[in-house]
């Protein structure tokens, strides 16, 4: 999610719209210079990419935990730093190939003339990065938009300005602003970048903001891919390992306090199992962390209005007849004071809930009773569609019918969120969950125009064809009414 943050001020603020329109005109300058980089200067800038943010591997662990409040330094490392090394190393093993010219067929009728397909940079690529993953999800775009050839621009979350003004220092130890720049500030500077002339954009925050994005930039007809969120279910089959289940699940919803854009946002069970499932998941969670309060490695919500945000949802909820079940026994007033929320699950919701209509993006997590998979199908299926999808269990005949049946950014398979760092398929949503997708080659396509190219042959019966038309134009045209 993106919204403006209380704890932007105007030192966050290192540029202005006229910087911004003046690199912007550079990079594309240069561009027409250099429209297509060589491998050696791609893996050049992959290599030192890695490198610099490697060395400063603990300087970004300490500047986004502060801009949290609290976050485990594992929890940076296993979803930021590993995600990105794991995105360079795919890259510089993968890239060469997916950079050759390729052959395409070509119809019968047409032969013997044929077509390629050559893969070709942009030209400037823009990147707004939001603030639950800054590191990443600044730098994977990054990764896509360096291996295909172009030049870029980033502007990260105003809700993480320490982190931000490190990525700006530290990218700008091995690339110039003509290569990649970072533009800091808050929500004016945010508005404008969305509005400048890219020749791709790519968004990573809410529905809300995406629709504003992508409204920004159909102005120039900059196409945008929109990575965005949603309420993605996860649905718990009989025939499922409730045991495993239930730790995955709740790993998957405390990563980063839920504050994730692919975490499970509410369930679907039997009414047999809720209880249950509630109280080994309260548990689980217990024993992930004995204490909430204080502990190093739960991690704070971001802001005091994201904090305010989710009190709101389980206050109404609450207020509507749900039952409220909150892990560990923390004292309260600490917790609020560093921002800390504990696994609550929610249970006896309704559709009238806010916490049934709005993503969560926090430690909240509703259990829906649905009695058959043709329940939780139409349920799903009547919402707007989800960022990610998750089932459990063991039945291949229901797990067919749950691929087939119902329509998702991505799906994992008897845990949660893994499919994301899979660099070998795409990543991205659907409908309001988002448009278009990256990572791996998919990502490189995103960032290159897949030029098709028809080579004539000299040998070609095309002039038959061309006017004054007569009979021989007529048997032409008949001959390939018969091929085709």
């Amino acid at each position: 999610m993106v919204r403006i943050n209380p704890k932007s001020t105007s030192d966050d603020h290192s540029g202005s719209i006229d910087e911004m329109k003046k690199i912007l005109s550079n990079q594309k300058a240069l561009f027409i210079n250099e429209p297509n980089i060589a491998w050696l200067k791609r893996k050049e800038n992959l290599k030192k990419l890695g490198s610099i943010i490697k060395d400063h591997e603990s300087d970004f662990i300490n500047a986004i935990s502060k801009d949290f409040g609290n976050r485990a330094s594992e929890e940076t490392i296993i979803a930021e730093m590993l995600v990105i090394q794991g995105g360079i190393n795919h890259a510089l093993k993968h890239t060469p190939k997916w950079m050759r010219t390729r052959k395409a067929p070509t119809a019968l009728q047409f032969k013997p003339a044929y077509n390629r397909v050559i893969p070709q940079p942009l030209g400037v690529i823009g990147i707004m990065s939001p603030w639950n993953y800054p590191l990443q999800l600044a730098v994977m775009p990054l990764i896509g938009a360096l291996g295909a050839g172009n030049r870029a621009m980033i502007k990260p979350s105003e809700y993480t300005p320490l982190f931000s003004k490190l990525l700006k220092k530290v990218l700008g130890k091995v690339f110039s602003e003509d290569e990649v720049y970072v533009a800091l500030g808050g929500v004016d500077v945010a508005t404008c970048f969305s509005s400048l002339h890219f020749d791709h954009l790519i968004f990573t925050g809410s529905t809300n903001v995406g629709r504003i994005v992508a409204k920004s930039a159909a102005a120039n007809l900059v196409p945008c891919t929109l990575e965005l969120g949603g309420k993605s279910p996860a649905i718990i089959d009989e025939s499922a390992n409730l045991k495993t289940a239930v730790a995955r699940l709740t790993n998957a919803k405390l990563l980063n306090a839920g504050q994730t854009c692919v975490a499970p946002d509410y369930l679907l069970m039997p009414k047999s199992q809720v209880s249950d499932f509630a109280s080994a998941m309260i548990s689980q969670a217990e024993t992930f962390y004995p204490e909430f309060a204080g502990n190093k490695d739960y991690t704070s919500i971001i802001a005091d209005s994201h904090y305010a945000r989710l009190q709101n949802l389980l206050e109404d909820a609450e207020n509507k007849g749900a039952k409220i079940r909150v892990a560990g026994n923390d004292d309260k007033q600490q917790l609020a004071k560093e921002r800390r929320i504990p696994l609550t699950i929610v249970t006896e919701t309704t559709p009238d809930m806010k916490i049934m209509q709005e993503e969560i993006f926090g430690p909240l997590l509703p259990i829906l009773e649905s009695e058959s998979l043709n329940e939780s199908l139409e349920y799903i299926s009547k919402r707007d569609r989800p960022l990610a999808l998750y089932w459990f269990g063991k039945n291949k005949n229901k797990l067919n019918r749950v691929l087939k049946e119902s329509i998702s950014g991505g799906v994992t398979i008897n845990d949660a969120t893994w499919h994301v760092i899979q660099e070998d398929i795409p990543f991205g949503g659907v409908g309001p969950s988002g448009m278009g997708a990256y990572h791996g080659e998919v990502g490189f396509r995103t960032f290159s125009h897949m030029k098709g190219v028809f080579f004539q042959s000299k040998f070609s019966q095309g002039s038959k064809l061309h006017p004054p038309y007569g009979p021989m134009a007529s048997k032409m045209i008949n001959l390939m009414k018969k091929i085709m």
